[in-house]
Order: C-alpha cells, then structure tokens, then sequence
C-alpha cells in the first residue's frame, strides 16, 4: 500500500541513518535532510527507493520495533525485548481493552495500541501528568492516539470505570495496587508486573499467590546480538542485560 498523508515513516540512507518525517504532499522538513518536495511520495511505496542531492535513500512505513526505538525519551521505557514477552504472556490481541500502570515514555504503550488496534483500547493510568504529556506526543506520532485514553492518578487508589482482559503494571510496589486494580481484570485474565529490583519481585509474587492468582511466574530476558563477519562469527560483547523482572499471573474467580 503507498503512503499516506499524515502517515509516520522513516528514510534510511546507504550508511543506515535513518530520518523520521510525517507524510505530505506539500514541502517537507525532515531532520538532517532539509526540504523535500511531498508529491514524491505520492507514488512510494514501502521499501521503495529515491534519490536525494544525489544520495540513495529508501523509503520505510515503521513497525513497532522501530517506532518504541525512536521515542522522544523521557522516562525509562519498557524495552523491545519485554515488551514482546508481555504481549504474549498476556494473550493482548486486536480487540483486547488493556488497563496500563506507568505510560512512562509510551514504550509499552505503542506497543499495546498497535496489538490491540483497530477495534481495542489501552487505558493507562500515570502518576505525573509530565510523563502522560509526554506520551500522548509519542502515541500521535504513531497515529494509535484514536485507541488510547489515560488519567492522572494513584494506581492504589483511583477509580476506574472499565473491565480490561489485562493488566501491565510498571510501578515500584504493585502488589498495593492489586485491592484496587484486581477487580477490575475479568477472571481468566492476565497480569503483568514490571519491576526492576529483586526485593521488589518477591513481595509481587508472594502478594500474587497470597491472593489466590494462577500461574505466577517470572522472568528475565537478556537480549545479546551476533557479530557475523566473513569468516567469522561470534556473539557481541555487548549486549542489553537486566532493565527489569518481569511477573505474570492469570486471574481465578474467587
């Protein structure tokens, strides 16, 4: 399918830096680029090629692997690697409504909107309206915004007014929001809880089982990439270790 106007998507050059910019087919500011007449994009479509001051650029319509690593970053995200665990640990699929603690940078956000699209909604709870704020601007730079509403609030006390099929928490103490959030996960659904410390996973879990949820587990997911050169191949001597533990749980009717 060719571009859109208004649509988010990504120029990447032969030295594989990209340049994100918002469909039209008037002139268009794109970072690093200057201005680019809009109607070339008229007939593009994904993957296709165009020439720019004499330099090859392709031209990409983003998927959420790549819209989560382009965030405007302020607080910490859910990485990639959790978050695909958490889609399907959770079971999140299109039609799902997911009740969300901590829009943080709107990581997990993205991702939950574009499982749950075009017929589900995330609603997110968040306790700084600067982190919300600044989600929201992610979340229209990927065009999910339609699916999405959140408020301002402690997830421990405030009232909301829905029944989700899950429920992802990243927030330091979970276990005191699960009296206030719990009835609000129908049974048969799924909890995830995101916290970056031990101490804090063991007082989610034992708080989980204590209150009668099935299936408790937890995880931790380390992501090492390859080198592969001509010859040669070997694992990375970096890679992306601990960012958090993640704990999930299934609901029992009581």
């Amino acid at each position: 399918m060719v571009f859109q106007e208004n649509e988010t998507i990504y120029l990447e050059g032969e030295d594989g830096q990209r340049h994100w910019l918002r469909v039209s087919y008037g002139m268009i500011k794109a970072g690093g680029l200057g201005a680019i007449d809009g109607k070339r994009f008229r007939d593009l479509n994904d993957g296709d090629q165009l020439v720019i001051v004499g330099k090859k650029f392709w031209a990409y319509r983003p998927g959420v692997y790549e819209l989560m690593n382009s965030l405007d970053r302020g607080a910490q995200i859910i990485t990639p690697k959790d978050a695909a665990a958490i889609l399907l640990e959770c079971d999140i699929k299109a039609g799902d409504t997911v009740l969300e603690v901590g829009a943080g940078s709107g990581g997990l956000t993205t991702a939950l909107l574009h499982t749950v699209a075009p017929i589900g909604h995330v609603h997110t709870l968040e306790l700084k309206e600067q982190n919300a704020e600044k989600a929201l601007k992610n979340v229209r730079r990927t065009g999910l915004d339609k699916y999405w509403s959140y408020q301002i609030g402690d997830a421990r006390e405030a009232a909301v007014d829905l029944t989700a099929d899950a429920l992802t928490m990243d927030m330091p103490d979970p276990e005191n929001a699960l009296d206030n959030l719990g009835p609000h996960l129908r049974n048969g659904g799924r909890l995830c809880a995101y916290v970056p410390n031990a101490n804090q996973l063991e007082n989610v879990v034992l708080a989980l089982r204590d209150k009668g949820y099935a299936d408790v587990h937890s995880w931790e997911i380390l992501e090492r990439g390859m080198e592969v050169h001509p010859g040669g191949v070997r694992p990375s001597f970096e890679m992306l270790g601990h960012t958090g533990y993640l704990t999930f749980a299934r609901k029992r009717a009581i």
